[in-house]
């Protein structure tokens, strides 16, 4: 190799790199946000909505694969504009319900530019997939001023996930071309997961609001109203109370 080749090669290697980091750092600020949010949310509510985070940067490799099958122009710049599933998050939740909660708490934030958003759940794919997905735009901070990075988060419950991880094992094994009962029993394991889903958050629905009840009749319990004013009855006169009544009964 010439001089010159070198010089060039050590350049493209030096953008690649920062290219590449730029996604890693986008991943960190998003991945911050969230710890905020669930340990906000478990303050507030006494409840965390996110059972896992697990992220992902696409391989230099994948990515020139799909500027290939895209006929996307080679350049950083065109690959940064057009690829916007470089970065990616997961996050699981326990219900449906937690689902859209995060969602509206990603959303909600001033600097997260949400870019495309695909309701897999309300509207699942043909081979059942469930799931929530959002494309969003995230700055990165570095030392000679802002970039934005997308990001790819994907929502869904542990049986989603437990799915969609069934279903790229099965597809990845089979090489793309798998067998018509195993398709139609995927699509059969999706209606199940559906189900399964709908049915844990009624149940949690319930559990909550049976809780919220008794929280409410154990605060009144323990209050004591007198000339408009409210006082604490301590524990220790009900229990010697409450005693006292059944001894005499």
């Amino acid at each position: 190799m010439s001089t010159l080749d070198l010089k060039q090669l050590k350049k493209f290697k030096n953008e690649l790199t920062r290219f590449m980091m730029l996604y890693q750092f986008g991943i960190d600020e998003l991945n911050t946000k969230i710890e905020i949010l669930q340990q906000e949310f478990q303050y507030i509510h006494d409840y965390n909505p996110i059972e896992h985070v697990k992220s992902r940067i696409k391989t230099p490799e994948s990515i020139l694969k799909k500027v290939y099958r895209k006929n996307i122009d080679f350049s950083l710049s065109s690959i940064k504009e057009t690829i916007k599933d470089i970065a990616g998050i997961r996050i699981t939740c326990s219900f449906i319900s937690d689902i859209y909660e995060v969602s509206r708490m990603l959303e909600n934030q001033s600097d997260i530019e949400v870019i495309e958003k695909k309701d897999y759940i309300l509207n699942p794919k043909p081979n059942g997939y469930q799931s929530l997905h959002l494309i969003i735009k995230i700055p990165v901070y570095m030392s000679d001023g802002i970039e934005y990075v997308f990001v790819e988060v994907q929502i869904r419950t542990i049986a989603m996930d437990f799915w969609a991880s069934l279903e790229h094992k099965i597809f990845y094994k089979y090489n793309k071309e798998v067998p018509a009962h195993l398709i139609n029993e995927l699509k059969h394991a999706a209606d199940t997961v559906e189900m399964l889903d709908k049915k844990m958050e009624a149940l949690h629905k319930e559990i909550r609001e049976l809780d919220d009840e008794e929280a409410e009749l154990e605060s009144e319990m323990k209050l004591l109203n007198l000339n408009s004013e409210n006082f604490n009855i301590p524990m220790a006169l009900l229990e010697s109370i409450s005693s006292k009544k059944i001894n005499e009964d």
